[in-house]
Protein backbone atom coordinates (compact mmCIF):
# COMPACT_ATOMS: atom_id res chain seq x y z
CA UNK A 1 0.00 0.00 0.00
CA UNK A 2 1.33 3.44 -0.93
CA UNK A 3 2.01 6.00 1.77
CA UNK A 4 0.31 9.37 1.17
CA UNK A 5 2.69 12.09 0.10
CA UNK A 6 2.91 14.79 2.76
CA UNK A 7 2.22 18.28 1.48
CA UNK A 8 4.77 20.99 2.14
CA UNK A 9 3.99 23.15 5.19
CA UNK A 10 1.78 26.09 4.31
CA UNK A 11 3.14 29.65 4.28
CA UNK A 12 0.73 32.54 3.83
CA UNK A 13 1.99 36.12 3.52
CA UNK A 14 0.46 39.55 3.00
CA UNK A 15 2.72 42.59 2.68
CA UNK A 16 0.75 45.81 2.18
CA UNK A 17 3.79 48.11 2.16
CA UNK A 18 2.89 51.55 3.52
CA UNK A 19 -0.86 50.84 3.83
CA UNK A 20 -2.36 50.82 7.32
CA UNK A 21 -4.52 47.68 7.10
CA UNK A 22 -3.46 44.14 6.19
CA UNK A 23 -5.86 41.20 5.95
CA UNK A 24 -4.72 37.62 5.47
CA UNK A 25 -7.19 34.77 4.98
CA UNK A 26 -6.02 31.20 5.58
CA UNK A 27 -8.63 28.76 4.20
CA UNK A 28 -9.74 25.67 6.10
CA UNK A 29 -8.67 22.16 5.09
CA UNK A 30 -11.00 19.18 5.43
CA UNK A 31 -8.22 16.62 5.80
CA UNK A 32 -6.40 17.72 8.94
CA UNK A 33 -5.90 20.12 11.79
CA UNK A 34 -3.00 22.58 11.59
CA UNK A 35 -0.85 24.79 13.81
CA UNK A 36 0.32 28.17 12.54
CA UNK A 37 2.92 30.60 13.82
CA UNK A 38 1.38 34.01 13.16
CA UNK A 39 3.72 37.01 12.90
CA UNK A 40 2.83 40.64 12.32
CA UNK A 41 5.48 43.29 11.71
CA UNK A 42 5.05 47.06 11.56
CA UNK A 43 8.03 49.19 10.50
CA UNK A 44 7.83 52.99 10.60
CA UNK A 45 10.15 55.75 9.42
CA UNK A 46 10.98 57.93 12.41
CA UNK A 47 11.40 61.66 11.80
CA UNK A 48 14.56 63.43 12.89
CA UNK A 49 12.55 65.50 15.36
CA UNK A 50 10.30 63.02 17.15
CA UNK A 51 8.15 65.59 19.04
CA UNK A 52 5.39 63.29 20.28
CA UNK A 53 5.54 60.76 17.44
CA UNK A 54 4.00 57.35 18.14
CA UNK A 55 2.97 54.20 16.32
CA UNK A 56 0.35 51.59 17.16
CA UNK A 57 -0.42 48.06 16.00
CA UNK A 58 -3.58 46.10 16.71
CA UNK A 59 -4.40 42.55 15.70
CA UNK A 60 -7.68 40.70 15.22
CA UNK A 61 -8.12 36.96 14.69
CA UNK A 62 -11.49 36.05 13.17
CA UNK A 63 -12.90 39.46 14.10
CA UNK A 64 -11.81 39.40 17.76
CA UNK A 65 -9.14 41.75 19.01
CA UNK A 66 -6.18 39.79 20.35
CA UNK A 67 -3.64 42.51 20.99
CA UNK A 68 -3.01 46.24 20.71
CA UNK A 69 0.02 48.32 21.61
CA UNK A 70 0.95 51.97 21.14
CA UNK A 71 4.52 53.11 21.76
CA UNK A 72 6.48 56.32 21.40
CA UNK A 73 8.53 56.32 18.22
CA UNK A 74 12.30 56.20 18.84
CA UNK A 75 15.45 56.20 16.68
CA UNK A 76 15.30 59.70 15.14
CA UNK A 77 15.97 59.64 11.40
CA UNK A 78 15.91 55.81 11.27
CA UNK A 79 13.23 53.13 11.63
CA UNK A 80 11.26 51.80 14.57
CA UNK A 81 8.52 49.24 14.82
CA UNK A 82 6.37 46.70 16.60
CA UNK A 83 6.18 42.92 16.24
CA UNK A 84 3.57 40.42 17.33
CA UNK A 85 3.75 36.62 17.49
CA UNK A 86 1.15 34.01 18.38
CA UNK A 87 0.64 30.31 17.78
CA UNK A 88 -2.83 29.41 16.46
CA UNK A 89 -4.34 25.92 16.27
CA UNK A 90 -6.95 25.24 13.59
CA UNK A 91 -9.31 22.28 13.64
CA UNK A 92 -10.08 20.44 10.38
CA UNK A 93 -12.12 22.70 8.05
CA UNK A 94 -11.40 25.77 10.23
CA UNK A 95 -10.04 28.82 8.43
CA UNK A 96 -8.46 31.92 9.91
CA UNK A 97 -8.76 35.62 9.15
CA UNK A 98 -5.91 37.79 10.42
CA UNK A 99 -6.40 41.56 10.36
CA UNK A 100 -3.64 43.97 11.38
CA UNK A 101 -4.24 47.71 11.70
CA UNK A 102 -1.48 50.30 12.09
CA UNK A 103 -1.93 53.87 13.25
CA UNK A 104 0.74 56.55 13.44
CA UNK A 105 1.24 60.13 14.53
CA UNK A 106 4.31 62.11 13.51
CA UNK A 107 5.94 59.19 11.66
CA UNK A 108 5.28 57.24 8.46
CA UNK A 109 4.45 53.57 7.89
CA UNK A 110 7.16 51.86 5.86
CA UNK A 111 5.87 48.28 5.99
CA UNK A 112 2.99 46.28 7.42
CA UNK A 113 3.45 42.53 7.02
CA UNK A 114 1.35 39.55 8.17
CA UNK A 115 2.59 35.95 7.91
CA UNK A 116 1.22 32.56 8.93
CA UNK A 117 3.65 29.62 8.79
CA UNK A 118 2.44 26.10 9.39
CA UNK A 119 4.41 24.16 11.99
CA UNK A 120 4.72 20.40 11.73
Amino acid sequence: MKQPVAAAPEHWRRDVGADSVAVLDVPGLLERSRVFEVDVTLVVDAPTALQGAWHELSLELDGRRQWCRRVDTRNPGQTDGLDYHQQVRLAPDQGLRIRAVAQVKGCRIRQLLVEAREER
